[in-house]
């Protein structure tokens, strides 16, 4: 973990940046609620020990970000991969059975709940020791490079591949053992990962081929991946994988950011770092600390190193452009380093396509939002118990609308409101943001929508009169939105 203090020019602290490369899947694709699972949790938590703990979610002075780094084969689930029966899945292709389906990361916690909050934790807590205990003061040039690149026709040099001529990287495509999944996200059809023959699932190949079918030259630049999808063949209605990225490093003093449009593994991560401090020093740019800013203004899968790649499990099938990837990165960062040590200036390079009149999404918008007969927004389908205990679980339902009428931005869609001793005014005290709060909706009568609230009222919170709000805007067939809120009744909450 590399982390940045950030103080103003009278010391004041203003924030910090944490990279550290770990999957955000603690929250499994089982888990239906959004979540900013492990590393929003940890920023959760290193929020509120600089702001206090009283302090709503996103609303303090202190800021603390927790980026992602080269996380490709990284897992936060550590108990490791198991079939639904208990015993430990097939190691070298990550099956139960032969089938993929059933294989899945557990841990370390007990569900997906406890498991982010170990997870997010314990990058909190080293990201806190890293903080107070920073003391190497960054000085130097504030500089940066950016360019965007056609990577799927770089010309790779011998020196990055340690062959005797030049290779070239590949027109973008997807392997057989990409739609195996891995354990933190098993695949289906019958697919596995570490396959180099598409002989395993020949039915779906076959299928997969009528979209766009591979040249030999693909086949060749490819190998031995076997090209199930040949996504930089496909442009209906837009192309389903990109062609042109933006490649863009940071330096700040001593620290340098490299900005990479995918996702790294450990190894590739480490070589990259090793290649761009390398050619600064090449050029006299000594001491460098390069960190790696994952998935940055772009999205091109995964990059694996040639050795991970020739195995083919989900990451190599993952690395689009070939064999020659992360050799092909290795050379653009190194040299778009030097060019920014030395000053020079650098092509931007092609324009990437504007898809912005491409998209589309098969989830149907929200057509019109609707009471239940003789209710109204925001009426109470379940109320609160008169009391609760700390520890125990406070459950309210009201009736409604479709959440993506209003998404709430910079706002919340609950309050959990403790009221002000000694008059009839509340404050707020937990939002959707909180830990503790769950929101859930639920579609009834294809228009109507029931909102359930959850709080689970923590150890330490203080006794006192409480009551949950939720807020949100109904949409009406002419496509007009009404605020409405709804209030529970006010209970009480005495310590366990």
């Amino acid at each position: 973990m590399t982390v940045l203090r950030l103080e103003d020019q009278t010391g004041a602290e203003l924030g910090s940046i944490a990279w550290f490369a770990v999957h955000g899947t603690s929250m499994t694709n089982r888990n239906k609620l959004i979540s900013g699972d492990n590393k929003g949790y940890a920023s959760y938590l290193f929020e509120k020990y600089k702001n206090g703990q009283s302090t709503l979610p996103g609303k303090g002075p202190f800021v603390a970000a927790f980026g992602q780094s080269n996380e490709g084969d990284v897992s936060p689930n550590t108990r490791g991969a198991f079939c639904d029966n208990g015993m430990p899945c097939e190691t070298v292709h990550s099956t139960c059975g032969g089938f993929s389906e059933n294989c899945h990361g557990y841990g370390p916690g007990k569900d997906d709940f406890q498991s982010t909050q170990i997870i997010g934790g314990n990058q909190f807590k080293m990201a806190q020791s890293l903080y107070e205990g920073a003391s190497q003061l960054l000085a130097g040039n504030v500089q940066y490079v950016h360019a965007f690149v056609d990577m799927s026709n770089v010309t790779v040099l011998p020196q990055w591949t340690g062959l005797n001529h030049a290779v070239k990287t590949c027109t973008g495509a997807l392997g057989d053992s990409f739609a195996g999944g891995t354990t933190d996200g098993p695949g289906d059809f019958n697919f596995v990962q570490g396959t180099n023959s598409s002989s395993t699932n020949e039915y779906w190949n076959f299928l997969a081929h009528f979209l766009s079918e591979p040249t030999d030259e693909q086949i060749r630049c490819q190998f031995p991946k076997p090209i199930l999808f040949n996504t930089g063949g496909i442009d209906l209605p837009a192309p389903w994988t990109p062609t042109i990225l933006p490649l863009q490093i940071f330096r700040i003093g001593q620290l340098v950011i490299i900005g990479v449009p995918g996702e790294f593994s450990t190894m590739s991560g480490r070589r990259l770092r090793d290649s761009v401090k390398a050619a600064l020093a090449q050029v006299g740019v000594n001491d460098t600390i390069p960190v790696i800013a994952g998935l940055s203004n772009a999205y091109s899968h995964y990059i694996t190193t040639h050795e991970e790649f020739l195995v083919q499990r989900y990451e190599g099938a993952s690395t689009l452009y070939g064999p020659w990837t992360l050799a092909a990165y290795q050379q653009l960062y190194s040299g778009l380093a030097q060019s920014m040590a030395k000053g020079i200036p650098v092509p931007p390079g092609p324009t990437p396509p504007d898809l912005s009149g491409s998209t589309f999404s098969f989830q149907p918008p929200v057509i019109e939002d609707r009471p239940p007969l003789f209710k109204s927004f925001g009426d109470v389908a379940k109320d609160a118990n008169p009391s609760y205990k700390t520890n125990e679980t406070v459950e309210v339902s009201f009736w409604g609308a479709n959440p993506r009428s209003d998404f709430r931005t910079q706002d919340t869609f609950l309050t959990v409101e403790r009221k002000i001793s000694g008059n009839n005014n509340f404050e707020v005290v937990l939002t959707d943001g909180d830990w503790d709060t769950r929101f859930y909706w639920q579609s009834e009568w294809l228009l109507e929508s029931k909102i359930t609230i959850a709080w689970h009222i923590a150890p330490d919170t203080p006794a006192g009169d409480y009551r949950i709000r939720t807020f949100g805007k109904s949409k009406d067939l002419f496509g007009d939105l009404t605020p409405y809120t709804g209030t529970s009744r006010v209970f009480s909450v005495t310590a366990a």
